[in-house]
């Protein structure tokens, strides 16, 4: 069963339909972290190297290239970083910053501070498509069991491999779903019906390895 968006409301023939406006001003609080070695020259997700001497940053969901101001809540110290990773994934972080973004808002040493992320730009950071993450194992074949067992009844369900300073982990993902309200309510379906912890992701356009 593949979650789908409901159809858009048809419009008689001729008539103008109206463009919605992208949302502007996009805002959020929660807590930041940054990272910096042993992730210094890696690749990061989307492609380029990542440096942490630029002022850059992960996120889950917003489109890569999009200009983000980010506030510490604490000393209103403020920085303006842009998006080129996927992270953090930790469930009570919204953002992770590089060492030099972490750096000018003055987190470094308490390396988790509470902060507010403001989209600059005419940016719809709700549009495109996403998918949920459910699960991560550092064993593969725990990976390959429960992406068995949920494509009884979800798919696509994907494993991406991810290198970290720990060893590999292997993170299942269910489901390619337009719009970011479509797939925050997707992954509360999951949550009451699986149990799980879900974590809603933007499917960027590269197709992640082992699609099913």
């Amino acid at each position: 069963m593949s979650p789908s968006s409901p159809p858009a409301a048809a419009h008689p023939k001729h008539a103008k339909t109206p463009q919605a406006p992208a949302p502007v001003g996009y805002t959020e609080e929660g807590n930041a972290s940054w990272y910096g070695n042993p992730f210094h020259g890696r690749r990061a997700s989307n492609g380029e190297v990542y440096d942490m001497y630029k002022l850059t940053a992960a996120h889950r969901t917003l489109p890569f290239e999009t200009m983000v101001r980010v506030t510490n809540l604490n000393n209103g110290k403020n920085t303006t970083v842009r998006i080129t990773d996927r992270g953090p994934f930790v469930d009570n972080r919204i953002i992770d910053l590089s060492q030099a973004a972490a750096r000018e808002i003055e987190s470094i040493g308490p390396g988790i501070v509470p902060v507010r992320i403001e989209v600059l730009g005419n940016v719809d950071v709700t549009a495109g498509f996403f998918t949920v993450q459910v699960g991560a194992f550092h064993d593969r074949a725990n990976a390959e069991r429960l992406r068995d067992r949920l494509s009884i009844s979800y798919s696509p369900i994907f494993i991406q491999q991810y290198d970290s300073s720990d060893g590999p982990f292997y993170r299942v993902r269910v489901g390619k779903i337009s719009g970011q309200q479509a797939a925050q309510d997707f992954g509360e379906r999951l949550r009451d019906t699986e149990g799980f912890s879900p974590m809603v992701l933007r499917l960027d356009e590269k197709v992640p390895s082992g699609v099913k």
